[in-house]
């Protein structure tokens, strides 16, 4: 009797696990849309939320949810490292991307995040194409529903930007674009992925889609309800050649001429919707969302960084650029509606870092702030390695506010590394403007939980960082005296917008702190699928649906 009884409630467990199941494979978007806005701090929503219309960062915070305390948590806060973060659901420590660029101990060379010479450029006669993940060591999100679906899901990235249409992919991304401007102002790839370009591709760059933007850029709105920016006509921005100030309007046609040909869309906003175009494009092309195996399309929006170095977060053209990425989002989600369905996809968006104001500005209004003087600290700093060391050799490069040493020289010496870099750091404490140093020794035989010192040890990867490792003094920047830039760990670097919305995301919003390497696994928990093989983040079960 009891094993009958046994028996009957193991069909009914199982008659259970099947339903719920077939449930939540039901309940899987046709399509996950990952979008980056590279440069968006979170305060862009708040400052120009009045500008925006309903269909596109208000859709997103009115129908899903708003993660309104979201950080990177880690330094340095640059694009690669941003991107790779993102969808791999861990940090430079484990996936090794811990620059746009640094330098190769092993090598003894400069490498780039994305750049590789065993692959050819497709597209292109230029080596604009020869890039791959290949420098990213772990899996992304979008890796493991390929793997998941028997590599029947699709993952495509798109960016203007070769490393944020790459990194974002994946390993096994079906294929990744990326822009090619100077004379062509096309779309281009490269033969990790596809040796030509598909028919859909090709007829986009025939097209006189990229040709048509360059036209006049104004603003959208008059510029007299600009006023949550600073003025137009100042001495904060950098603007483009061929034209005296940087104010509105700019003709960009003319203007081309003299500042690189096409790619002079980057630094506007009607980069970003060269991005949307051609995302339209690949959504159709490839008939994503078209089938009940998830797919996963990569959307990264590069020109809000290139404005924002440009003309800095304050400008009226960074307002301007946001107002129209809105619009453009709006364009994209009505697109998606009619593509996949209302209600089938998911969507997330994110930043790859922040950025700071202006130093000269805030210095104008009585902030501490300022710029680096290199050329004098490192005469300073080559003086002191000699009188202590007697050598001229030891440092082997300084780059991404790191110090690599010639560690053949350091056993010249008869002393141990971790004395020479102790030695180092207690000079280099001592130069203004330096906020903090530390020993790679420390982040070795530490185990940080706060502050500055997580950041740097999130940030760090035993293999690949330098020896000594820097962190400049709040708003102290190396950099022109125009334009905003970014890379530390302060707030205006780290907060960014996390907003969610679609299949399977509930509507809210939260004053808890998130933190990047979250967003990855939360899309793997949506999905059903393996967590990234080398993810830290957790999954955010309250946005769940």
């Amino acid at each position: 009797m009891f094993k009958k009884i046994f028996i009957t409630l193991l069909t009914v467990i199982a008659s259970f696990s099947t339903k719920a199941q077939t449930v939540n494979s039901t309940q899987k978007p046709k399509l996950v849309v990952g979008i980056v806005v590279d440069q968006m701090r979170y305060d862009y929503l708040t400052r120009f939320y009045n500008k925006f219309g309903e269909g596109g960062f208000k859709r997103m915070m009115n129908e899903g949810f708003n993660c309104k305390n979201h950080h990177f948590n880690y330094i340095p806060t640059k694009t690669g490292p941003g991107h790779a973060s993102v969808y791999t659901g861990t940090t430079p420590k484990y996936h090794g991307v811990i620059g746009n660029d640094w330098y190769d101990k092993y090598e003894q060379k400069m490498v780039y995040c994305a750049e590789d010479d065993s692959v050819q450029s497709v597209g292109t006669t230029s080596s604009d194409g020869k890039m791959s993940p290949h420098r990213m060591q772990t899996t992304t999100f979008s890796d493991e529903n390929r793997l998941f679906t028997q590599m029947k899901g699709k993952t495509i990235g798109v960016s203007i930007k070769d490393r944020g249409a790459i990194l974002p992919a994946g390993h096994t991304a079906n294929a990744a674009y990326w822009f090619r401007g100077k004379s062509e102002g096309k779309f281009i790839s490269s033969t990790y992925y596809i040796n030509d370009l598909p028919e859909w591709v090709k007829d986009f760059n025939a097209s006189k889609a990229v040709k048509s933007y360059l036209k006049e850029w104004n603003t959208l709105q008059n510029i007299e309800t600009y006023t949550e920016s600073g003025a137009d006509l100042n001495e904060f921005e950098g603007g483009f050649r061929g034209k005296e100030t940087a104010t509105f309007p700019y003709d960009l046609k003319k203007l081309s001429k003299i500042n690189g040909g096409f790619d002079i869309l980057k630094a506007t906003p009607y980069g970003n919707s060269v991005v949307i175009d051609f995302a339209i494009a690949a959504l159709k092309g490839e008939n994503l969302g078209k089938d009940t195996i998830t797919d996963v399309l990569t959307v990264s929006f590069s020109s809000t960084d290139y404005v924002g170095h440009n003309f800095g977060v304050n400008s009226k053209e960074v307002e301007d650029t946001y107002i129209r990425l809105d619009k453009d989002l709006e364009r994209f989600f009505k697109t998606l509606d009619a593509q996949v369905g209302e209600g089938e996809y998911t969507v997330f968006l994110s930043a790859d870092h922040g950025a700071v104001d202006v130093p000269s500005y805030l210095q104008d209004v009585n902030i501490p702030a300022g710029y680096l003087n290199n050329k004098e600290t490192k005469a300073k700093f080559s003086a002191f390695l000699m009188d202590t060391f007697g050598v001229d050799n030891l440092i082997e490069n300084i780059s991404n506010d790191q110090i690599f040493l010639n560690h053949n020289a350091v056993k010249d010496l008869n002393k141990t590394l971790a004395e020479v870099e102790a030695a180092i750091v207690n000079e280099l404490i001592t130069y203004k403007n330096v906020y903090k140093v530390y020993a790679a020794t420390t982040m070795h035989n530490n185990d940080f939980t706060s502050g500055m010192e997580e950041l740097l040890q999130k940030g760090y990867s035993q293999k690949r960082s330098g020896d000594v490792l820097i962190i400049p003094s709040p708003n102290y920047i190396s950099y022109s005296k125009t334009g905003s830039t970014h890379g530390s760990g302060y707030k205006y670097d780290t907060h960014v917008p996390l907003l969610l919305f679609g299949k399977g995301i509930k509507h809210g919003e939260t004053l808890q702190k998130t933190v990047i390497p979250d967003i990855a696994p939360t899309m793997s928990a949506l999905l059903g699928i393996s967590f990234p093989n080398g993810a830290t983040g957790q999954p955010l079960e309250f946005v769940l649906d």
